[in-house]
């Protein structure tokens, strides 16, 4: 591996050649005067703070299609509009869309029943329940039923709901939860209790949900389908490393101890997986040693709220999951019996840097009926799906293919043999603008059911003959149609009106295409500048970046009225870029490992020479005033933008940023850097990615934010940096946030110091005096 301030000055010259060679410079006689304005006013800020998301989303009526599905296909949603907000029920079978109740009769037996005045189109719950004539509703924790044919509300028991830390079965009849380290159930209409599991002690509990980063009371299991077995494990802490936090008080402080694995520790996190049988019950141990606790597709055994890379066969006989080894580079599937523990190996694949079973949605899929395997693989550099035999784990073919992601398997008929899927990069356009499509599992190519180029998000009805598709772009809002499971429009849902958001003086971001630090492979990203740009000025340019691995700088390219506070703090007088970088997910599996083992790199020689090519095109950016700023993964790599390309950014704000991936969650580190391995000089393959070690490259301004309580990324993060900084006696400014977990970036404080911060050391103004976002003017 090269040295990284090798490759960054090699990187850094292979830009400038392609930049000479690729535009002229504007003409001296017309070059722009840098903009520079001697004091911004508190109207300035109040200007700038009408961007915001809090001021311009609710301009836009219409569009946000969020549907709840009912039986049959039907569903319900939320749709705001001129006169504020009705509720819409939509049958497919009928071809209908109609308001789900009558909001005036409904208004008036509410107005009776809580004493309070309620409008038909300002009604005080945003859900509800069909019943049979009427509607049951909840509203200042009360439960309501509403009989609109007889205008009429009366209150009725309302059954007090399990909670959060209760998981229920599938025929919600029981739940699961845990108490003293073992798995309970609760018999949801007796309320009666059994235990479950008697041998969990602490640190070797049952269902323990702690990943190191997040942690909760909510158990981690998988029902099976009968409703008569729990798929989970005993999590094994014992010998992990803890860390510690210290609450501010007046007084003795609270202090938080948790386990918490690093990257150098022989001991992490491991599950030994378990059946609970609920009759008896027992318990089954599947024979095996226990796992390393990973996944396929996040840093947690636990993604987007389940138990993943587990699956039940539908009759509840078999058990297959996923065992992933702790460097990430080794995928096992696997099969058991959960009557005996018995388990079978079926396939397994071994990678270079990390492998993933699809994008942010577990994608593999075993076939009882057909003793098949669907998997998921970038092995040919794109992720696509392979069939398996269940029995041999020999592959039978490859069921898609080329230049292009299936990103999510959405639904499989198995009768039907076929998939519907969202994928991104087939078609011509912005490669990140997903799609859906069906595909067969035994011939043919895919079938594009979205037509528009843009950014399709999808909603399927649990039969998966229905789906909802809302698409828009960053410039386009969105239009909302029901389709069938062919792509053929059944009912017209909504189309967005951003009318009010016009008038309100919005600007659109502006999509960009540069080339990355390759010289061919295209990048993209949005660039923000003010509503009133003068082309005769200069203005100082602030980026913008989260640097992934696991997502980019830009996120969605659906439509939003406000992208943070990027267009608000273009209008203090700035150029705001943000550009999803090579490293980052939904392009080709080289594109995602391009930095793989040198986390250091952060995307960096991309956002640099980005931001260079557009200076090319638009004379009125000025490549001699650039700041950098970003939160968590983006603090990390603002830090080091400043201290890697010290003469290229001048100016930084780092939040909550995990300088040291030493001193960061075990799997986070380990998936993206590698094992950390130990030279014999003492240096480590994890000395490319420190900020610390480079704080002696520190020319321009830096302010550094941490909450005191992060949990997620605790402050000794920014500490060492800080202890770095102060050892190369270099100025900086620190804000400490007492008592704050990660999310402080968002409190209206953070933002106010970020863009004084921006304004008075890159702009090269004044702000003024203390200015209280969101305050009431």
């Amino acid at each position: 591996m090269s040295h990284p301030a090798c490759f960054a000055r090699s990187t850094r010259l292979a830009i400038a050649l392609l930049l000479a060679a690729a535009a002229p410079s504007p003409s001296a006689a017309q070059a722009p005067v840098p903009h520079r304005p001697a004091a911004l006013t508190a109207e300035d800020y109040a200007r700038a703070e009408a961007h915001l998301g809090a001021r311009l989303n609710p301009l836009v009526l219409g569009g946000a299609v969020r549907p709840t599905w009912l039986a049959g296909d039907r569903f319900w949603y939320r749709n705001d509009f001129t006169e504020g907000a009705e509720f819409i029920l939509v049958d497919p079978a009928r071809r209908t869309r109609v308001r789900a109740f009558d909001h005036e009769a409904v208004a008036r037996g509410l107005s009776e029943a809580t004493g309070e005045a309620v409008k038909p189109f300002d009604l005080p719950f945003n859900a509800f329940e069909l019943i049979d004539g009427g509607i049951r509703v909840e509203v200042a924790r009360k439960r309501y039923e509403c009989r609109p044919a007889a205008g009429t509300c009366a209150e009725v028991e309302a059954t007090a709901p399990l909670g959060r830390n209760f998981v229920p079965s599938p025929d919600g009849t029981k739940a699961v939860f845990t108490r003293s380290h073992n798995l309970w159930v609760r018999d949801v209409a007796t309320g009666a209790e059994t235990q479950l599991t008697s041998d969990g002690i602490e640190d070797f509990g049952y269902a323990t949900d702690n990943a190191g980063w997040t942690k909760s009371d909510r158990p981690v299991v998988l029902w099976s389908p009968d409703s008569k077995k729990v798929a989970t494990f005993q999590h094994d802490a014992r010998g992990v490393g803890e860390t510690g936090l210290v609450s501010t008080v007046a007084g003795a402080p609270r202090i938080e101890v948790w386990k918490h694995p690093l990257p150098e520790d022989t001991v992490i996190f491991r599950i030994s997986r378990v059946v609970v049988h609920l009759d008896g019950p027992r318990v089954v141990r599947l024979q095996m040693p226990p796992d390393q606790h990973r996944s396929t597709i996040c840093d947690h055994i636990s993604c987007n709220g389940t138990f993943s890379d587990v699956q039940w066969s539908d009759d509840s006989s078999q058990l297959a999951f996923v065992s992933s080894s702790r460097d990430h580079k080794e995928a096992k599937l696997r099969v058991a019996d959960p009557q005996t523990g018995a388990v079978r190996d079926v396939l397994e694949e071994t990678v270079d840097t990390f492998f993933e079973s699809g994008y942010n949605m577990v994608n593999w899929r075993v076939l009882f009926r057909s003793s098949e395997v669907l998997w998921w693989s970038q092995r040919d550099d794109w992720g696509h799906l392979y069939l398996y035999d269940l029995a041999t784990g020999r592959l039978k073919r490859q069921i898609t293919s080329g230049a292009w992601n299936l990103l999510q398997l959405r639904h499989l008929d198995e009768a039907a043999r076929t998939i519907l899927f969202t994928g991104s990069g087939r078609e011509k356009g912005d490669p990140y603008f997903e799609h859906f499509y069906s595909v067969s599992l035994d011939r043919g190519e895919p079938r594009l059911l979205t037509q528009d180029s843009a950014n399709h998000v999808i909603s399927l009805s649990p039969s998966g003959r229905f789906f909802v598709d809302s698409w828009s772009t960053p410039v386009k809002p969105p239009v909302a149609v029901l389709r069938d499971a062919r792509g053929r429009e059944v009912v017209k849902l909504e189309t967005a009106d951003i009318s009010r958001l016009l008038a309100a003086g919005w600007k659109a971001p502006i999509p960009f295409v540069t080339k990355a630090r390759d010289g061919l492979t295209d990048l993209h990203g949005l660039m923000y500048a003010p509503t009133h740009l003068d082309e005769s000025k200069k203005y100082p340019v602030v980026n913008y970046l989260y640097p992934g691995p696991q997502t980019g700088s830009v996120g969605s390219r659906s439509f939003s009225a406000a992208r943070r506070d990027n267009q608000a703090l273009a209008e203090l007088g700035f150029v705001v870029v943000e550009v999803d970088a090579m490293g980052t997910p939904k392009r080709s599996k080289s594109f995602h490992a391009a930095y793989y083992g040198n986390m250091g790199d952060n995307g960096l020689p991309d956002q640099v020479g980005s931001i260079q090519q557009l200076a090319q095109r638009h004379p009125w950016m000025d490549v001699d005033r650039v700041g950098i700023w970003g939160h968590s993964g983006g603090g990390f790599a603002s830090t080091a933008g400043i201290f890697r390309y010290p003469d290229f950014y001048k100016v930084a704000v780092s939040q909550a940023g995990n300088h040291d991936n030493r001193v960061y969650e075990d799997d986070w580190g380990e998936k993206w850097q590698g094992l950390l391995v130990k030279n014999p000089d003492g240096t480590t393959n994890y000395d490319n990615q420190a900020n610390q070690l480079l704080a002696g490259n520190l020319k321009g301004k830096l302010l550094l934010a941490h909450g005191t309580m992060d949990d997620n990324v605790p402050p000794n993060n920014t500490l060492l940096v800080v202890d770095a900084l102060i050892a190369a006696n270099k100025d900086f400014d620190l804000i400490m946030f007492p008592n704050r977990r990660h999310g402080f970036g968002n409190e209206p404080y953070m933002q106010r110091r970020r863009w004084d911060y921006f304004v008075q050391h890159l702009l090269g103004s004044q702000p003024p005096a203390e200015y209280r976002i969101g305050a009431v003017r």
